[in-house]
């Protein structure tokens, strides 16, 4: 007689893991079983949009008012992000993707920062060798019909092509006198510089 083929044997079932425990007693040992671990669980508990703890982590994309400002990693309750915050568009989930770029977004405008900085700082140093005059009305005694202001000042600077506003300029006292003055031109946070002022007589014809 033929002999018949030989069935191929199944694959065996991926088993669910679990967790298993064995405690030994009068009668032998016995096998315990532990909640099994479902595909997926995990990532489910480990997700971006889930709440832990209570608290939803959002990315600010504008500045909220006793909260942070745009780019912040923020935590809040489910309720207010879900009810204001997300649907406003005043934030977004903060999912690896968007944590990416906001990080890409940062990196810009420390080197926007950067660059800015460098210019002010090339700034503070033309300005620093620079001596400008302005001429006003004053008696033969050299006390003017007035006094010397900030905007003055800004102006003469914008006339040597000096991008500086009246803000930038800090004037301490009055200056109601002819003379030579020092003073203070503030351009950015820790970056200020000094322009010598001369404060001179308008010529007029004599008659």
């Amino acid at each position: 007689m033929a002999k018949s083929a030989a069935k191929p044997k199944a694959k065996p079932k991926a088993k669910a893991k679990g967790k298993t425990a064995t405690t030994k007693g009068k009668g032998g040992t016995a096998t315990l079983a532990t909640a099994v671990v479902q595909p997926g669980v995990e990532r489910r508990r480990n997700h971006p949009l889930r709440a832990k703890n209570g608290y939803f982590q959002v990315l600010l994309t504008h500045p909220v008012p006793h909260l942070g400002d745009a780019g912040d990693l923020v935590k809040v309750r489910p309720g207010f992000a879900r009810n204001y915050l997300l649907p406003l568009g005043f934030a977004t989930y903060a999912t690896p993707h968007n944590l990416r770029h906001v990080e890409k977004h940062r990196e810009r405008l420390r080197a926007i920062e950067a660059a800015k900085r460098a210019d002010l700082l090339n700034l503070a140093g033309q300005i620093a060798q620079r001596s400008i005059h302005i001429e006003v009305n004053a008696n033969q005694e050299g006390h003017l019909y007035g006094s010397v202001t900030a905007d003055m000042i800004a102006d003469r600077l914008k006339q040597e092509h000096f991008p500086i506003e009246a803000d930038n300029v800090k004037v301490e006292g009055s200056l109601k006198e002819t003379g030579l003055y020092t003073i203070r031109i503030v351009l950015a946070q820790e970056i200020e510089t000094e322009v010598k002022l001369w404060v001179v007589p308008t010529h007029t014809d004599e008659t």
